[in-house]
């Protein structure tokens, strides 16, 4: 059974929005510390606009079994 392409792409896309906030929260990390070394240790994580919160869960159909479903 073929998987659905829209749900493929949604994948890749969400694949490709974290791969680019990986690469912005790496960056932000070492600016904060060149900065403000000290403080650099307590600094929050920032994805910005490449957060895939909003993505979380679209994949959730019968393909995917949980236990007590």
């Amino acid at each position: 059974m073929p998987a659905d392409p829209k749900k493929r792409e949604l994948r890749k896309l969400k694949q490709t929005i974290k791969r680019a906030g990986s690469k912005h929260r790496r960056r932000d990390l070492k600016r904060q510390l060149i900065e403000n070394p000290e403080g650099a240790a307590e600094a929050e994580q920032s994805f910005g606009k490449f957060s895939s919160e909003g993505l979380n869960g679209l994949d959730a159909d019968s393909t995917r079994k949980r236990e007590g479903d």
